[in-house]
C-alpha cells in the first residue's frame, strides 16, 4: 500500500476560514489515522490578492488549533520549497514538457481581444467561451501557422499557456465522498495554465506540486469539483498516476442555505475566522475564536463534527480519540448547518472539563482586572465555572466577589427587603466580626445558628444578605461568598445595603 500523504494548500490572501480550518483538520485527521504524513504548502502564486501576514496567520492557526504539520514551510522537508512562489523552475520545467504533448497551446489574445469577442458574444444573447468549439478561430498556436507563431515569439509578444481540452470524451470521475460521476469534455473550455508572467495559475501548479512532493490524496471542498475533469487530464497529459480525490461540501449558514461567510458572523456575532485577524489594507479586525474565549480543542471538537459522524453519534472527542476514528467514508455529501449556540455548548462542555489551575492561567493572561490573589481566584473558579461558557463568564457572573455592588436589582429588592431587615442585618453584621476562623463551614454555623435564635427560616436571612453581597439574588452559596471577600468586606457591604435601604 502507498505512503498516506496529504496537503493543505491555502492561498495567503486573507485570514483562514472556518470551512479552511476545517479541510485542514480532515487532511490531518485522515493522515494520522492511515499512518501517513500532512503537508502544508502555501499556494501564492496570486500576486494581485497577497495579503501581508496572511501566511504567518494560516501557520498560527493551525498550531493553535493543534493540526501540526510535518512538512511546511517553517519546517522544511524533502520536498522543499513549499512555497509555490519559490518554485518557478520546476514549473518551467513542466511547462516545456507539457508544450511538447498535443494538451496544451499557447495563446496570444490580448484581454481587450477577449473582451471584444465577449461583447459580440453577450450582444447576440451567447456565452463565450475558450474551448474546442471557438479556439481554432482565436490567435493562438492551434489556429496560427508555425510561421505565424514563430514571428510572435520572436516578437516577445506575450502569451499564455492553455490546456487542450479533448473533443467529445466522457470522462469517469470517482471521488471519495460523493462516489462516481462523469463529465463530456465539450462542457468544459480551455483553462489558461501558464499566465503571460510565467508563473502557473492554480490548475497546473497544484497537480505538479502533488505529483512532485507524492501526494496520495487531495481532500479540498466542493468548490473545486468543476475542476476535477480537468485535473484527471491535466495528470493524463503528463502521463502521472492520479492521487485520490474527496470534495467536502460546504459550511452552510445559520439559517441552512448558503456558504456561511464573514458577513454571517457579523450579523450573528460570532466569529468565523480561528484567531483575530487585522487587514492590513483597512485595519479593520475581524474577532477569532481565540480571542472569544474558545478552547482550542473544544473549537477543533466542533469543527470536526461539521460534517462528519464518529461512531455511537459521539460528541464529545479528543483530537487523538479523532484520530483513530476518523473515515473519509463517514463524511457527509450534505452541506453541514453551522450553530452559534452549539459551538458554545462545545465550549461550555470544554470548560466544565478543564482544571481550574488552567483556568486560572487563562484568567491571568487575559485582559480582565484581577486584583485578587492566586488562591482566592483559585475558590471562585470552582464555584463559578460551573455556570461558565467562556472564561470571562467566571468574572463577568463573579464580578461581586472583585468590586462591591454599587446598586441594588429593583425587583430583588422588593422580594428581599422589608421595614425588619436592616436591623436583622445589623445585628448579623455583629455575629460575623465575632467569627475568628472566617471560613464557609463557620459562617454558615453562625448564619443557622443565628436564623433559629430570631425564629427565622433561613430564607429571611438569606436573600438579604445574598442582595446585600451582590446586588441582586445570584451566586454561589451565601457562606462560600462571606469567606472569599472576606470579613471586613461582608460587613461594609452589609453597612452599605442598609444604608441604601434607609
Amino acid at each position: 500500500m502507498e505512503k498516506v500523504r496529504v496537503r493543505f494548500a491555502p492561498s495567503p490572501t486573507g485570514p483562514l476560514h472556518l470551512g479552511g480550518v476545517r479541510t485542514a483538520l480532515y487532511d490531518y485527521l485522515f493522515a494520522k489515522n492511515q499512518g501517513g504524513e500532512f503537508v502544508l504548502r502555501i499556494e501564492d502564486t496570486d500576486t494581485a490578492r497577497y495579503v501581508e501576514g496572511a501566511e504567518e496567520y494560516i501557520e498560527e492557526a493551525l498550531e493553535w488549533c493543534g493540526i501540526i504539520p510535518d512538512e511546511s514551510p517553517k519546517k522544511g522537508g524533502k520536498f522543499a520549497p513549499y512555497r509555490q512562489s519559490e518554485r518557478r523552475d520546476i514549473y518551467d520545467r513542466y511547462t516545456e514538457q507539457i508544450l511538447k504533448t498535443d494538451y496544451a497551446y499557447i495563446a496570444f489574445d490580448t484581454a481587450e481581444e477577449l473582451d471584444a469577442i465577449r461583447a459580440e458574444y453577450e450582444a447576440k444573447g451567447d456565452v463565450f467561451s475558450y474551448d474546442n468549439k471557438t479556439r481554432n478561430r482565436l490567435r493562438n498556436s492551434l489556429a496560427l501557422s508555425e510561421e505565424e507563431v514563430q514571428k510572435l515569439l520572436d516578437a516577445k509578444t506575450p502569451y499564455v499557456v492553455r490546456f487542450k481540452m479533448p473533443v467529445d470524451r466522457t470522462l469517469g470521475l470517482v471521488d471519495i465522498i460523493r462516489g462516481n460521476t462523469s463529465v463530456n469534455t465539450d462542457i468544459l473550455d480551455d483553462k489558461v495554465l501558464v499566465k503571460n508572467d510565467g508563473m502557473p495559475t492554480y490548475h497546473f501548479a497544484n497537480i505538479i506540486d502533488d505529483h512532485e512532493m507524492e501526494i496520495s490524496h487531495v481532500i479540498r471542498g466542493e468548490e473545486w469539483l468543476p475542476s476535477l475533469g480537468l485535473h484527471t487530464l491535466l495528470y493524463e497529459a503528463m502521463g502521472w498516476e492520479a492521487p485520490q480525490f474527496a470534495h467536502l461540501s460546504l459550511i452552510l449558514k445559520p439559517e441552512g442555505k448558503g456558504k456561511l461567510s464573514k458577513r454571517d458572523g457579523d450579523k450573528f456575532g460570532f466569529p468565523v475566522f480561528p484567531l483575530n485577524f487585522t487587514d492590513p489594507a483597512t485595519g479593520h479586525v475581524s474577532k477569532g475564536y481565540r480571542e472569544s474565549g474558545y478552547l482550542p480543542e473544544a473549537f477543533i471538537n466542533m469543527v470536526a463534527l461539521l460534517g462528519w459522524s464518529p461512531a455511537d453519534d459521539k460528541e464529545i472527542l479528543t483530537l487523538d480519540e479523532m484520530v483513530k476514528e476518523f473515515d473519509l467514508h463517514k463524511v457527509h455529501k450534505a452541506g453541514a448547518r453551522f450553530s452559534k449556540e452549539k459551538s458554545e455548548w462545545f465550549n461550555h462542555q470544554y470548560i466544565q472539563k478543564t482544571s481550574d489551575e488552567e483556568l486560572l492561567t487563562i484568567l491571568k493572561n487575559s485582559d480582565l482586572s484581577l486584583n485578587i490573589d492566586d488562591e482566592k481566584l483559585l475558590k471562585i473558579i470552582h464555584l463559578m465555572k460551573e455556570r461558565a461558557t467562556f472564561p470571562k463568564d467566571i468574572y463577568e457572573n463573579g464580578k461581586f466577589f472583585f468590586e462591591a455592588p454599587t446598586s441594588y436589582d429593583e425587583k430583588a429588592s422588593k422580594k428581599a427587603w422589608n421595614d425588619e431587615t436592616s436591623n436583622l442585618l445589623t445585628e448579623f453584621a455583629e455575629n460575623l466580626n465575632s467569627i475568628n476562623d472566617f471560613v464557609s463551614e463557620n459562617i454558615k454555623q453562625s448564619l443557622h445558628d443565628f436564623a433559629e435564635n430570631k425564629g427565622l427560616g433561613m430564607g429571611k436571612v438569606m436573600m438579604p444578605l445574598r442582595l446585600a453581597l451582590v446586588g441582586e439574588l445570584k451566586g454561589p452559596d451565601v457562606p462560600d461568598i462571606l469567606e472569599l471577600i472576606g470579613k471586613e468586606e461582608s460587613i461594609a457591604r452589609i453597612s452599605n445595603a442598609v444604608n441604601n435601604f434607609k
